[in-house]
């Protein structure tokens, strides 16, 4: 889904939209903000890397981190939840994941990673298991989030 069609679909719906971004470090912020006419819809980006962030700017429980991961797929759903309440927007869209080359484990590969969306309260997550390098990592999630993102919608 290329970034243009969910701005301009955000737009004539009179929606707004933040992200809550951890491997992907703002990308996917970046992919939406470079559409011309993005900022009557992008409300903010939230760039939540460490644990004490995602608790203390998106509201992500610290049971959920303690007990699932920064990784998993409560995490992604509440810190879509947090950015979609922090910002007062209609939509929160999140990643979490493991980009490599380190921190993968036997349970938590390299190349894990959870999208999370939340939509008028609505939360759903997904998880996917990409491949290659920490860039192509990230760069393989930007995108299934914008394609998870349209489908949601029913872009088409």
């Amino acid at each position: 889904m290329k970034p243009e069609q969910i701005i301009h679909y955000l737009a004539a719906h009179h929606l707004t939209i933040s992200t809550a971004e951890s491997c992907t470090g703002g990308l996917l912020a970046a992919r939406l903000i470079d559409v011309p006419g993005a900022s009557d819809v992008f409300s903010e980006g939230f760039i939540t890397y460490s644990n004490e962030a995602k608790a203390g700017r998106l509201s992500v429980s610290r049971k959920t981190l303690e007990t699932e991961g920064a990784v998993s797929a409560a995490c992604a759903g509440q810190m879509a939840f947090g950015a979609a309440h922090a910002s007062s927007s209609d939509i929160g869209i999140s990643t979490t994941g493991i980009a490599g080359p380190g921190g993968g484990s036997a349970d938590k590969p390299v190349g894990l990673v959870y999208i999370g969306y939340c939509i008028r309260n609505d939360i759903k997550t997904k998880e996917f298991r990409f491949k290659g390098s920490r860039s192509e990592v990230r760069k393989q999630t930007v995108e299934a989030a914008l394609t998870l993102l349209g489908e949601e919608l029913k872009i088409s």
